[in-house]
């Protein structure tokens, strides 16, 4: 009788940012299989469709947008255990010059300071209730280089040192966070690429290239479902890790990070990217 006793437990309640499709979708989906209440959360109105969990309209480069909807969970469950922050956007490759100081704003106000909103309105009530887990949706370009993708990758290391700071900060009052770094994922991602908008003539070609070869790794890139499977992974650990990679290549990456010489990488990542590998020693 006790054992069933302690199957009975209160769903956990998560709320997943950028939920509409990709990787947010999948993540929500597998949460509530594993029998969290999830909150997904999209800019624009949901498609209709069958979900296993509820949507709520949400812009996260919005103070008040922000508020009303993290009030609005707390109104309905009473609780937040479970933030995830995955909304964002990205820029078609381009060089670094390529896109004006508002277009590194706005692209920095939902991929980085999205989620400082998001944490700001949720920890509050973490504290409150003595354990949480915030889990943002990285990259390995959170510590990789990105040549032509430099604003992205740099929104992206930043994700890295808030995280690991946030962590040692909060982790003595019952709340842990922690960072998960896919590498290419299929979704439609790059179908929503936010064009630069300085465009000059110096980077047609590396531009046009570019978008040539990121369609071509992105068709066999690892499905949405693999991130999916690390954040719960995180979400569900005893001692969860600050930082998790998804997926082969990306815990390739990460080792190569970590060991190898700083040429190697280099050399690595513009073979990758199918750039000249002999500027890699220059």
């Amino acid at each position: 009788m006790k054992i069933g006793l302690r199957n009975i437990t209160k769903s956990k309640i998560a709320l997943v940012t950028g939920a509409s499709s990709g990787i947010g979708a999948a993540t929500a989906e597998r949460l509530a299989r594993a029998g969290f209440k999830v909150y997904g959360t999209s800019r624009r109105a949901a498609q209709e469709g069958q979900r296993s969990f509820a949507m709520l309209p949400l812009d996260v480069t919005s103070d008040e947008s922000v508020e009303t909807t993290v009030t609005e969970v707390l109104r309905l469950e009473g609780r937040i255990d479970l933030l995830l922050n995955n909304a964002g956007f990205g820029v078609a490759p381009a060089g670094a010059e390529e896109s004006s100081l508002e277009q590194a704003r706005a692209i920095f106000d939902t991929n980085f300071f999205g989620i400082v909103r998001m944490t700001r309105a949720v920890v509050p009530h973490m504290r409150h209730q003595g354990e949480g887990r915030i889990i943002n949706v990285g990259s390995v370009l959170g510590f990789l280089p990105a040549p032509y993708m430099a604003l992205y990758a740099a929104t992206k290391h930043a994700i890295e040192g808030y995280s690991e700071s946030l962590d040692h900060e909060l982790r003595t009052r019952g709340i842990r966070v922690s960072v998960i770094e896919p590498a290419y994922t299929r979704t439609q991602f790059d179908a929503n690429f936010v064009q630069p908008d300085s465009k000059l003539d110096e980077y047609r070609e590396v531009r046009a290239a570019l978008s040539k070869r990121l369609k071509e790794v992105i068709e066999g890139a690892d499905e949405p479902g693999v991130v999916a499977d690390v954040v719960l992974k995180a979400a569900l650990a005893a001692r969860p890790k600050l930082r998790y990679a998804a997926g082969g290549l990306a815990n390739r990456l990460r080792m190569l990070r970590r060991f190898a010489p700083a040429s190697l990488v280099d050399a690595g990542v513009r073979k990758d990217l199918q750039l000249d590998a002999q500027a890699a020693f220059q």
